[in-house]
């Protein structure tokens, strides 16, 4: 693997593995925004990520566990039989910590839970990226116990994206699931607040949040009489 990226150098090479195209392509838009990041390339099938890899310089995997021709963990475990050391996020809708206990052994980094928000995601990626410029530098070598240990704090700690007063992360992955799920046809900020169990005007307050970081848009729709509702659609 090269270093780079973050440091200036080289951008770190991502290859997004997803079979959901809406959700591939979201994904490679959330890379692609992310400063010292670039993705080389976008699979949607085990078979097709080992292509991929096969003629493709790759840092990387942006990793759906759940294919439709094979777990995850599976390329994975293929890959390291291989002599490949690329590194690994891996992403699933799965709470199961066995699959996470496994994919610690198998050398992934990072476990990122669906539904996920551009910040999210970015913020992992940033401490990524730093973790590789702090490993990677020619000569790097750790003094002390300390500095190994902050080292891997970098990459293991919690993103801290901190959401505007009164806004929770759960709350908000519920109502980004929702939108998510209710694709072209959007929702009314009624609609997502019945779907997740909070009032109109606490459903509104996350979806204008979405809005404003890009992540959905907003547009009247008018009926016979009154004033238009609103409608909210996912953006990815």
């Amino acid at each position: 693997m090269t270093g780079g990226g973050a440091g200036g150098g080289e951008p770190i090479r991502v290859l997004v593995v997803e079979d959901d195209p809406v959700a591939a392509d979201a994904h490679a838009l959330y890379v692609s925004r992310v400063p010292g990041f670039t993705v080389a390339g976008v699979a949607h099938s085990r078979a097709e990520a080992g292509r991929a890899l096969d003629r493709l310089e790759v840092d990387l995997i942006l990793l759906d566990l759940y294919l439709p021709d094979g777990h995850g963990l599976a390329l994975v475990r293929a890959l390291r039989a291989a002599g490949h050391t690329t590194d690994v996020f891996a992403v699933t809708s799965a709470r199961d910590l066995a699959v996470v206990r496994e994919g610690v052994s198998l050398g992934v980094v990072q476990h990122v839970l669906k539904p996920f928000t551009f910040p999210t995601l970015r913020d992992r990626l940033q401490r990524y990226a730093q973790f590789r410029m702090t490993t990677t530098s020619a000569g790097a070598e750790a003094g002390s116990q300390a500095e190994v240990d902050r080292a891997l704090a970098t990459l293991r700690a919690p993103g801290g994206v901190t959401l505007p007063k009164g806004l929770s992360a759960a709350t908000l992955e519920s109502v980004t699931s929702a939108l998510r799920s209710a694709a072209g046809e959007g929702l009314t900020a009624s609609a997502a607040a019945e779907r997740v169990g909070v009032n109109r005007i606490t459903a509104r307050r996350y979806l204008e949040y979405l809005v404003g970081a890009g992540q959905a848009e907003r547009t009247p729709q008018y009926g016979q009489v009154g004033r238009p509702e609103l409608y909210y659609r996912w953006r990815g």
